[in-house]
């Protein structure tokens, strides 16, 4: 036994090492004692032929107190090209000597041939890189009998793994060192692993929800602790639905995974009521557009990019606009002068020169004013009707967004549409006016992945052309690699009309994040979930969420954020507000 005391340390010396060293430190063959703490370290010196991502998992969320480091060094190309042919040769050696007495081929040399030779064409392409790696776990318990039993429990955790491990037997104080967050290996063997291995050694994935090359972060598990990694794209359909009460912290969640999504490259749309999100806009370089302002228009009958042009692009553009009229002048007044609109839409488009040919669709489009002037002009007396009933949203006092041409150009990769500025009564237009201008956005063949966030998406719903419209988006969207993100803190209006829950079984991706009580009972009916998981989502903290998947795949999340992010989206609505003064 070796015993290191504080005195030899160079406390006495006034040396740095002593302030954060143990007082005392103990050296056994088979563990060491830590000011009454004791320790063991275990390295691993045989590793499985395969493994899947977090396959460590359940060695770093056992409920102890475990030290685990992973030393790596990565082996130079031409070395490793060495490596491989020599251990390649040797190999096709045995193998060629077996076949020569007339042996049977070992399977696992067989294996490991084929393995080498996979190994070393990544290695020629560059698409794989080898590493030396060393894995190393320090157990700490209060007394000699428990320490004795973990360590039996994590040999028998990594040996269901097929991992082998060997205790440092006499090599204790190296294995703690090398435990440590110093960098320092002076325990080893060191055992030679490829990327992919090496990546499924780090804790960065969660067995509960698959992850994906172009996953984002959404928060941590709350059961282990662990990244976990949700990728919406890689589902049946892009569509998510984030559903919790006030105060729950779904607008902070869909902010995070915004933010995160648009590192990915993604171009994304917002829909805001109330201002949340123009902080944010101007920290990533995005474009606000505040509907109610003087000078902020969206014209109706624009048309798509020529090179997304359809046969039927026009009738389709026909059809938005005559929903929008519905949404306007009221259902009646609008099914009455139903054909004078359609003609009227025709002889606009025809005026400014807008065939069905493309080549013609540089050409400015007519704006709604125009096609009233046309109904007015006419000799049907519904037509002239509902002109006379759109004549607010024309050239009254509502008429400053739709009486001329849009004033903002093609869209950058983030805009936000804020609603704060409008009356009630123009906002489920407005709402359709902006959801007719994602898609038309999503209609150009550029191959971009796009995003439509929609915060209190139960707003929606009130209207029945705009939930229809909403319904229609959710299924087509993903033909146009386009994903709606539904934030909505009402669960009893999503869920008690047939749109709703059409729209809510059309998102693959669920966000469950704490309800009222009054509307447990139906989201739990409604998603499937168990007693436990109900009462989770009755005492969540705030920006606790359940993650559930198409495919069945289930975790419980807290959202996260750095300090910059934290500030940037906690503040958002106060932080716009103070400007406003």
């Amino acid at each position: 036994m070796i015993r290191i005391s504080k005195q030899n340390t160079g406390a006495e010396y006034g040396s740095r090492a002593g302030w954060f060293g143990p007082g005392g430190l103990e050296v056994r063959p088979r563990h060491l004692e830590i000011d009454g703490i004791y320790a063991a370290t275990l390295t691993v010196t045989g590793y499985p032929e395969a493994v899947l991502p977090g396959w460590l998992e359940a060695i770093t969320t056992y409920p102890a107190r475990i030290d685990i480091s992973l030393h790596a060094e990565a082996v130079s190309p031409l070395q490793a090209a060495s490596r491989l042919r020599k251990q390649r040769a040797r190999l096709e050696s045995g193998r060629r000597r077996d076949a020569e007495r007339g042996r049977l081929g070992d399977p696992l040399v067989d294996a490991a041939a084929q393995d080498a030779a996979d190994l070393a064409t990544r290695v020629a392409r560059s698409s794989a890189k080898l590493f030396r790696c060393a894995l190393h776990l320090t157990c700490y318990a209060e007394t000699p009998d428990e320490l004795d039993a973990l360590v039996l429990e994590i040999r028998g955790l990594l040996a269901a793994q097929l991992a082998t491990v060997t205790p440092a037997t006499y090599r204790q104080y190296e294995g703690w060192i090398s435990s440590l967050p110093l960098g320092l290996d002076q325990l080893g063997p060191r055992r030679t692993l490829e990327t992919e291995a090496l990546a499924a050694c780090l804790p960065l994935a969660s067995p509960d929800l698959p992850m994906t090359e172009s996953g984002v972060l959404v928060g941590v598990n709350t059961a282990s602790g662990l990244p976990v990694f949700w990728d919406r794209w890689s589902q049946q359909n892009h569509n998510s639905l984030v559903l919790g009460a006030s105060g729950s912290g779904k607008s902070f969640f869909a902010k995070c995974d915004l933010l995160r999504e648009l590192c990915q490259g993604t171009h994304a749309s917002v829909i805001d009521p109330d201002g949340e999100y123009i902080a944010l806009a101007e920290a990533v370089g995005g474009v606000v557009l505040e509907l109610g302002k003087p000078g902020v228009r969206i014209n109706p009958l624009d048309l798509p990019d020529p090179q997304a042009a359809e046969p039927d692009t026009l009738a389709r553009k026909a059809l938005d606009v005559h929903a929008l009229v519905e949404v306007l002048a009221g259902t009646d007044q609008a099914r009455a002068g139903r054909a004078a609109l359609d003609t009227a839409i025709a002889a606009a488009y025809r005026d400014a020169g807008i065939t069905a040919d493309v080549r013609t669709w540089n050409r400015q489009a007519p704006d709604l004013r125009g096609v009233c002037a046309v109904m007015a002009a006419g000799e049907d007396p519904a037509g002239t009707a509902l002109a006379a009933a759109l004549g607010p949203f024309t050239t009254g006092s509502h008429a400053g967004l739709f009486d001329a041409p849009s004033t903002h150009g093609q869209a950058g990769h983030l805009t936000v549409y804020t609603l704060e500025h409008l009356p009630d009564q123009l906002r489920p237009a407005a709402v359709l006016l902006v959801l007719t201008e994602v898609w038309r956005q999503a209609q150009a063949r550029d191959g971009r992945r796009r995003l439509a966030l929609i915060d209190e998406a139960w707003l929606l719903l009130h209207h029945p052309l705009s939930a229809e419209f909403l319904f229609r988006l959710a299924k087509s969207a993903r033909k146009k690699q386009l994903g709606l993100a539904l934030v909505s803190q009402d669960a009893d209006d999503l869920l008690s009309s047939q749109l709703g829950t059409a729209v809510a079984a059309n998102s693959s991706t669920q966000v469950l994040m704490r309800q009222a009580p009054q509307s447990l009972d139906k989201v739990a009916d409604a998603f499937g979930l168990s007693a436990g998981e109900a009462q989770f989502l009755s005492t969540a903290p705030r920006g606790n969420a359940l993650i559930t998947g198409a495919d069945g795949a289930r975790a419980t999340v807290l959202s996260i954020a750095d300090h910059a992010e934290h500030e940037l989206l906690r503040t958002g609505i106060t932080q716009h507000a103070k400007e406003r003064g």
